[in-house]
């Protein structure tokens, strides 16, 4: 998300989103005691961490304008 929007900083905002974004991705049936982040092997983690990180550079001002990767 960072280098997509290709922002120079990070702030705790973006990794707030980042930490949001991976924990919904475990679905609320799919919660327990062993089972509480999505596996490394989970294929919705990088585009949703990617994409919630992306707009939360836009929203601090720290992406760069025009940027729009999908």
């Amino acid at each position: 998300g960072l280098l997509d929007a290709q922002s120079r900083t990070v702030n705790t905002d973006m990794m707030l989103a980042a930490a949001r974004a991976l924990a919904d991705v475990v679905a609320e049936d799919e919660l327990n005691a062993n089972y509480i982040i999505p596996s490394v092997f989970n294929d919705k983690v990088a585009g949703a961490v990617a994409g919630a990180v992306r707009e939360a550079a836009k929203a601090a001002g720290a992406a760069v304008t025009g940027t729009t990767t999908a």
